[in-house]
């Protein structure tokens, strides 16, 4: 299986799905760790990859979604944007709408510590 099916196929298979360096539990680098930190403090479920662990994947993630950098969020299949994009959108309550208006669970209350943080 090419690392484009691959990417597919787990992209396909799982609601919210991070690429980053590292792991959820263990992210390599400080992008990787604010999107894993942003989505592990909501609560919400979503599958990591860790583009060290394979260079095909590493790379074909970047050709898959036309953008350069990791780490690199997808919901529902859809590409979402890396740690600025996610950072700002956490602040200014659009991933909270992107995420229920895709029925993925999180905790509301912690999303607003987060903004309560920010402000």
């Amino acid at each position: 299986m090419s690392a484009q099916d691959q990417i597919r196929e787990t992209i396909t298979k799982n609601d919210v799905v991070l690429f980053m360096k590292g792991t959820k539990m263990m992210p390599q680098c400080g992008f990787s760790s604010r999107v894993a930190g942003i989505l592990n403090y909501m609560g919400v479920d979503f599958a990591d990859v860790n583009v060290l662990a394979d260079a095909e994947i590493r790379q074909g993630i970047k050709d898959f979604s036309d953008w350069p950098t990791i780490p690199q969020l997808y919901v529902k299949g859809e590409f979402v944007g890396g740690c600025d994009i996610v950072t700002e959108m956490t602040i200014s309550g659009e991933l909270d709408t992107l995420l229920e208006s895709n029925g993925i669970g999180f905790n509301k209350e912690a999303a607003d510590k987060i903004r309560e943080a920010n402000a």
